[in-house]
């Protein structure tokens, strides 16, 4: 009657009694033998009485029943029988010897529904072994022979949560009491090394001519990248799938079918990291074929988003990438594409003006590592193409008012002209060499193979050289060997002469010759009509010292002697011209405020003036604005160059000016006991404010014409460069007119003047605007802020709050939230005086 029962109504049989026993039995030799025929199913030694067909009908239909039944009576009386030898072998092993995608299924459900108790560390224990044991190999092994449960939808992305998900989902249960393997660091390098057993497999199956799958492997490998954590799971995949497929093209096979069966949804993630942690084009050529050729989304990624759309990646990824493309015949299309793509948004004007900086840098560098791999048959075909790129390109970045962006247009420019050759004929910048214009020079030149070569793979090279090994250290420096043979006592050169003190000459000046002016009208004449560089250096060094000496003759002369030295140029190649002609100027401006400022207001707005020339005009009337709203020194005083040059200059012995009754009162001072202390200092003497009573002279004039444009001055059109200064000039002279009464006027006048161009296209402008309004706010009172400007503070505020979210310029980004933070503080001091007065 038994033997017509079929394997699984027999299997059904057996196990219901075994249940049934383990729920009533309290004695150790039946629980302990019932223990034994459950696991009996799961052995298949030569001794096992157990048939196939009864294997296979248990693990489908009745070891997950089985393991939740064993988790359900964790805490049953008859597992306190067991010994823990027992315990281990038996209730243990039910997990750790069945299918390991059921097991990994029921341990992570168990483990989640349980509360801190002693069984729940009994299952974080048995999980722990099964990591350790190897069991996610076999998981995926399993997968790949096509075994297993039923691989339906639902089912397989339920294990793939939970398999990819283990750290999460042990962390959010286990908290502070997590293990150590459960930890991403731990459990995703052990999750790739079981992934590059199982492709080890693979290749040792495809050689036994066997079919196997790949697809559960490529989506756990997918998932786990898409969670980010590709940066372990590669780190530990890139370095060895680089070395097994530089001989091996059965293992180069194997990883083209593993990123094929990857999830376009997910193959974004698996390729950026793959990119980042290969080492060299060659070995991401051999990793990926020609992926890109055969699919959408792969394409997409490493043709244009990676270069175009993202710019966070180093240049060692960029340079793997377009090697990447550059490594097969069928592939370079694909590579004069991107070079087409990448000219398109490097000479693009809207691009350089609206994009980030480091977005303008990262294009740049992929150009010039994409010209530097064309062949010079392709780059004769493309000559045209480069060319036009290269001169609208280096138009647009030299129309910028960014130093680093018209540093990187010259710097490309001269590599693309290097690179081309056009009729021998090079283009030649001068420009300030830092690291970020060598870095681009150097990316015309490829590195060499043994410079890109791993270094593990150079070890091997540089071990034996004619059977020989040399260490570096066997080779004595040469200043070592005159050291040796040098036999002189270095004690011997020793002189009496060294302890004597080396005079200061520092303040000392070179003779001349002519003897330097000493009126004021001298030096205007000089400068104005006489051909003898000498006379002229004398004269412009002379006079600032004579402007602050002699005011009233100063004032006589001031208007005509400012239009003589804005007006004068470099004839003469004279040391510091700049600064002396500045200094004179902004003493002449201090002397005579009302005339100076008002001629140079007005000549700002005329015509005929280059660019440095207003520029200059508004330097100086901020350096003045400076001077005069910093106190009043004494008369006859050093000025802040000859200030700053006796500060610096050390004091020798013998040289130190202290009195000695000054000595003598410090030291009854520092032996002296007090029980109280009163003000030991007097109180800073208040002086008047010097720019307080001229703001006005200053600040209003250059609002006067902004919007009248003349054939050689557009200030609101392509002279966006002097708009930019201006506006930050105007929040200069904002700033330093704090607690002046004309304070609240400079400001509604600057709002409304700034208002205009907030939205203007380039970044220096809009990097003004930000500054002026925060001299807007930090100069006016609360109080005035809410009565004078209540109109446009809201639409100010929202405006402010735009910016600091959206706008492509970092600095412009930072400068809208510092605006935001003294706006808010302003009205919160303003809107509750009774707090401001507590905190006081």
């Amino acid at each position: 009657m038994m033997q017509s029962l079929t394997p699984d109504v027999e299997v059904r049989l057996s196990v219901g009694q075994c249940v049934r026993t383990l729920t009533t039995s309290n004695e150790k030799e039946e629980v302990t033998k019932t223990l034994h025929t459950l696991t009996s199913y799961l052995d298949d030694g030569p001794q096992s009485t157990i048939t196939s067909a009864q294997r296979a009908e248990f693990s489908r239909a009745h070891y997950t029943r089985t393991l939740q039944f064993l988790i359900s009576n964790i805490n049953a009386d008859w597992l306190q029988l067991l010994t823990v030898a027992q315990c281990t072998e038996l209730w243990d092993g039910l997990f750790l010897r069945g299918p390991p995608d059921q097991t990994l299924l029921v341990l992570m459900d168990g483990i989640s529904s349980m509360s801190p108790s002693a069984g729940l560390d009994r299952l974080v224990s048995i999980l722990e072994r099964f990591l350790q044991s190897g069991r996610l190999t076999v998981l995926l092994w399993t997968r790949c022979q096509g075994k297993g449960l039923s691989d339906s939808p639902q089912l397989r992305e339920t294990l793939l949560g939970r398999l990819v998900a283990l750290p999460d989902l042990t962390a959010n249960q286990l908290h502070h009491h997590n293990k150590t393997i459960f930890l991403p660091q731990q459990y995703y390098p052990l999750l790739a090394r079981d992934m590059l057993t199982v492709l080890e497999r693979t290749c040792q199956a495809l050689r036994d001519r066997k079919d196997c799958s790949l697809t559960f492997v490529a989506q756990a490998l997918g998932k786990a990248c898409v969670q980010g954590h590709s940066g372990l799971v590669f780190g530990v995949l890139a370095p060895r799938l680089s070395f097994c497929t530089r001989s091996d093209m059965v293992w180069q096979r194997v990883c083209w079918k593993l990123l094929e069966n990857v999830p376009e949804r997910w193959l974004e993630s698996v390729l950026t990291g793959m990119v980042q942690a290969v080492n060299r084009p060659d070995a991401l050529s051999r990793i990926m074929g020609n992926l890109v050729l055969k699919n959408k989304k792969a394409q997409f990624v490493i043709t244009h988003k990676l270069l175009l759309l993202q710019y966070k990646y180093e240049t060692r990824v960029l340079s793997i990438l377009l090697g990447y493309l550059a490594q097969d015949r069928e592939r370079r299309p694909l590579l004069i594409q991107v070079l087409r793509s990448l000219c398109q948004a490097w000479a693009n004007p809207s691009a350089v003006r609206h994009t980030p900086l480091e977005q303008q840098l990262y294009v740049s560098r992929a150009l010039l590592l994409c010209v530097g791999l064309l062949s010079d048959a392709e780059l004769q075909d493309l000559r045209s193409e480069l060319l036009q790129c290269m001169l609208g390109g280096m138009q647009s970045h030299l129309d910028s008012s960014v130093v680093r962006v018209r540093r990187m247009g010259m710097v490309v420019g001269e590599c693309l002209s290097s690179r081309m050759d056009v009729n021998g004929a090079k283009l030649k910048f001068e420009y300030e060499h830092d690291e970020e214009t060598k870095e681009l020079l150097s990316l015309m030149t490829p590195l060499s193979e043994e410079e890109t070569e791993p270094l593990d793979d150079r070890l091997d090279l540089s071990q034996d050289v004619k059977g020989q090994t040399v260490p570096s250290q066997a080779v004595p420096s040469q200043a070592a060997s005159v050291a040796q043979k040098s036999g002189a006592d270095p004690d011997s050169e020793l002189d009496s002469d060294d302890e004597l003190t080396p005079y200061d000459m520092s303040a000392d000046q070179e003779m001349s010759q002519a003897a330097p002016p000493r009126y004021l009208r001298d030096c205007l004449e000089a400068v104005l009509s006489s051909e003898d560089p000498v006379r002229v250096d004398l004269s412009l060094r002379a006079i600032e010292g004579l402007v602050r000496k002699n005011t009233s003759t100063a004032r006589e002369v001031s208007v005509e002697l400012s239009k003589v030295l804005l007006h004068m140029e470099d004839r003469y190649n004279t040391v510091g011209f700049l600064s002396l002609r500045q200094a004179a100027m902004v003493a002449l401006t201090v002397t005579d405020s009302v005339p100076v400022t008002e001629y140079l207001t007005t000549e700002f707005y005329s015509m005929n003036y280059s660019i440095r020339q207003r520029l200059d005009i508004l330097e100086v009337l901020i350096m003045s604005a400076q001077e005069l709203s910093q106190p009043i020194t004494d008369k006859g005083g050093p000025s802040k160059a000859i200030q700053r040059v006796t500060i610096d200059t050390p004091l020798y012995p013998g040289d130190d000016p202290i009195h000695w009754r000054q000595v003598v009162e410090r030291r009854i001072q520092s032996k002296t006991k007090r029980l109280s202390k009163g003000v030991t200092h007097p109180p800073a003497k208040p002086t008047p404010n010097r720019y307080a009573p001229v703001a006005g002279h200053f600040f209003f004039p250059l609002l006067r014409n902004y919007d009248r444009p003349q054939v050689t001055f557009d200030l609101l059109g392509s002279d966006h460069l002097v708009l930019g200064r201006l506006i930050h000039t105007l929040g200069l002279l904002m700033h330093l007119s704090v607690n002046a009464p004309v304070a609240t006027q400079m400001g509604r006048a600057l709002l409304d003047f700034v208002w205009a161009v907030r939205y203007h296209v380039d970044q220096m402008v809009r990097r003004g605007v930000l500054f002026a309004v925060c001299s807007v706010f930090l100069s006016m009172p609360s109080q005035s802020l809410l009565v004078e400007l209540s109109d446009q503070l809201f639409e100010t505020r929202a405006w402010l709050a735009d910016v600091a979210e959206v706008d492509p310029d970092a600095d412009c980004r930072n400068l809208a939230v510092q605006s935001l933070v003294l706006l808010e503080k302003s009205l919160k001091n303003e809107m509750n005086p009774a707090a401001l007065v507590l905190q006081s």
